[in-house]
């Protein structure tokens, strides 16, 4: 059998699949089917020929996010002490619009009546109050089970502190045949809210999950492994999934970081902000050597505290309509024209002028060349589309154009600065790695922006996030909230971490992974006694370096430190890394003599010194003539199947030893 190692990508419109086989790439799209995923992993396996041969198939899964967002889980109970049955409709008494008089919150994933209370209590300390009663434990069930209810969260008060009760809970509920989420396996830490809204998310799509993945084993090989992608930027075994079914959430986004980390390095670039447009949304993440992550993630509206890479969301995408509010000005989405009837220039009917039309009006999507040329783009319905945003705006289509390209591109830069300015990390510091279907189209103009010196232009953007999951490490996450003061943490938290890396190296032997493979990284979440979030601070078993480097991190982070002020130790975090061996870029040498030769030459317009619209002859190069060492100087567009390049006046680009697209800025004046 060859070895063959093949990631997987599930998008709403193509899914993408990327095999490595002796260290060479293919890449192949193959429409999604939304009913079952599977359906379309599978054909795209068996066009390829395949099916047969794979190793090991990592797969970037959107079924979990999409049961959330449309609330399609399965009927899900919750059992709670007595007492905290309403923890998820009082939350944390915030409103999603501080001053919508009409404001409305989202409800919890259950009715009232399937959240069902248990007589127990436990102190802060763990210790017990009130023994659990079994009568009321049993009566839960059978309400439940009366209910038609398939999965049960169990929440119970303190129990990251104790979880005997949780355990016995648990237990009774699987035998009863729930599928079951215990806070305690999933995420032993305080914060009742946050703690029981991730276990319910968990309980609501774990049996979607485990069902699916079912589906898709049975389809594949015997000797074929399956992995799952975590929000968190690691994958874990299929049976893993299931059970934790929440730490995939953000499975796809969460891959192309990884991906666009994996590039970037290949280039020799450590400090790099991800930057991924789709039709709807655009995804940005900062990795700052590694993926910023955060433990405050949202969901649909659902707090989730599982670790999952920053990635900070916009609805801002190649399918974004143009739109005028009410005091007349210019917006763009968060309202998508989708895939069908799609933006205008797509020919199946649509009519709103979006992004993608926009980029047709000024020449910067060449209608011949879109998708390889297998879809020919229609100039003449974006020009018609456009122009009545034109006539709303009293200017040229051309100057309409510019504006819904002014604006989205605002929104995008309002995303950068969100998880860069907002985060204390100077945005000039770093690489912007643009990817998707859209994200080469807007990625220097961005740049320009925020005065980012560099963009990076994957060999195959569109299909990233697919190799993300290749390249991905074998991760699992776990916490234990201990609240102690710092001078007081050093001998609680050596011993608890000692517990966790236990356990971290005892899973990570059970998902396969040698001993000498396993990376242990320990982290203390600090803050100074009295606040209401903390910093998470790595830790090298010295708890006086670690206040110090919080007071550090706290500085740049909010602009303000005091040495003086006490801090308390709330959770101890352990990382277990299992790392593979990575796929390794073929380099070259630059030729000798590089000649690079256009294709084609077209009108585009840019936007001048002024605003104005100003328009150029521009060189149009295919992606896969382009040498190594070989130099372009803007303005210049470069087509490939998965994407376009779009290099403005004043950049200038070269092809380094992997293939990658290099671009620079280029003061006025300077020799290109």
């Amino acid at each position: 059998m060859t070895h063959l190692l093949v990631g997987v990508d599930t998008g709403g419109t193509f899914t993408d699949i990327v095999l490595l086989r002796d260290g060479g790439f293919k890449v192949h799209k193959v429409l999604s089917t939304p009913e079952d995923p599977s359906r379309a992993i599978l054909q795209g396996l068996r066009e390829l020929g395949i099916l047969e041969d794979i190793e090991v198939l990592v797969h970037g899964s959107t079924v979990a996010t999409n049961a959330v967002l449309e609330q399609k889980g399965v009927p899900t109970g919750l059992i709670t002490t007595a007492g905290f049955r309403d923890v998820l409709e009082i939350g944390r008494q915030t409103r999603p619009k501080l001053y919508s008089l009409r404001s409305q919150k989202i409800p919890p994933l259950m009715p009232r009546e399937r959240r069902i209370e248990v007589k127990e209590r436990l102190n802060e300390r763990g210790e017990v109050l009130i023994a659990l009663d079994e009568a009321s434990l049993e009566r839960a069930l059978d309400a439940l089970q009366s209910a038609g209810v398939e999965a049960v969260a169990i929440s119970l008060l303190f129990s990251f502190a104790n979880p005997e009760h949780e355990r016995r809970v648990a237990a009774r509920a699987r035998e009863a045949g729930f599928y079951v989420s215990a806070s305690s396996s999933v995420l032993p830490e305080f914060r009742e809210y946050e703690r029981t809204s991730t276990t319910v998310l968990n309980a609501y799509i774990g049996p979607l999950i485990t069902r699916y993945l079912e589906r898709l084993e049975q389809e594949l090989p015997s000797h074929t492994t399956l992995r799952i992608m975590q929000s968190n930027g690691g994958s874990i075994s299929s049976a893993m999934a299931r059970s934790e079914a929440a730490r995939t959430l953000l499975s796809g986004p969460a891959a192309g970081v990884v991906g666009a980390a994996f590039v970037a390095q290949a280039s020799g670039f450590t400090q790099t902000i991800s930057f991924d447009i789709g039709g709807t949304s655009t995804d940005v993440a900062l990795i700052n050597g590694i993926a910023t992550e955060t433990t405050n993630g949202m969901i649909g509206g659902y707090p989730t505290r599982l670790p999952m890479i920053d990635i900070h969301t916009v609805g801002a995408g190649g399918g974004s309509i143009g739109w005028f509010d009410t005091g007349g000005a210019l917006r763009v989405g968060p309202i998508s024209a989708g895939a069908n009837p799609g933006p205008a220039a797509y020919g199946r009917g649509g009519s709103a002028a979006t992004v993608t039309d926009a980029h047709v009006v000024l020449g910067r999507l060449i209608p011949e060349a879109f998708l390889g040329g297998t879809m020919k783009l229609d100039a003449q319905a974006a020009q018609q589309a456009m122009q009545v945003t034109a006539e709303r705006l009293g200017g040229s289509v051309e100057e309409a154009a510019l504006g819904i390209i002014r604006v989205v591109n605002a929104n995008m830069e309002a995303a950068i600065r969100v998880i860069s300015v907002e985060r204390g990390c100077d945005p000039r510091d770093f690489v912007l790695v643009a990817f998707g279907g859209a994200g080469p189209l807007h990625a220097c103009e961005l740049a320009d922006a925020l005065r980012i010196p560099r963009v990076l232009i994957p060999t195959v953007p569109g299909v990233l996030s697919a190799l993300g999951t290749l390249v991905a490490d074998t991760l699992k996450d776990y916490v234990r909230t201990i609240m102690l003061p710092a001078e007081e943490a050093q001998e609680v938290a050596t011993t608890v971490l000692g517990e966790l890396e236990q356990q971290g190296r005892e899973d990570l032997a059970h998902e396969g992974i040698a001993p000498e493979d396993i990376r242990i990284e320990r982290y203390l979440d600090l803050r100074y006694v009295g606040q209401a979030y903390e910093l998470l601070i790595p830790y090298g078993y010295d708890v006086v370096q670690a206040v110090l480097d919080f007071h550090r991190m706290h500085e740049q982070r909010f602009g303000y430190s005091d040495s003086h002020e006490r801090v308390q130790v709330v959770n101890v975090r352990l990382k277990a890394r299992g790392v593979g061996d990575k796929p390794a870029y073929e380099r070259r040498e630059a030729e000798e003599q590089v000649d690079v030769r256009p294709f084609a030459r077209r009108k585009a317009l840019f936007t001048g010194a002024m605003g104005e619209a100003l328009a150029y002859e521009v060189p149009v190069y295919e992606r896969a003539s382009l040498p190594v060492g070989g130099v372009l100087q803007g303005p210049a567009i470069i087509v490939q199947y998965d994407t376009t390049t779009v290099l403005p006046p004043n950049w200038r680009g070269s092809v380094d030893a992997v293939n990658n697209l290099v671009f620079e800025h280029v003061e006025e004046g300077e020799s290109a």
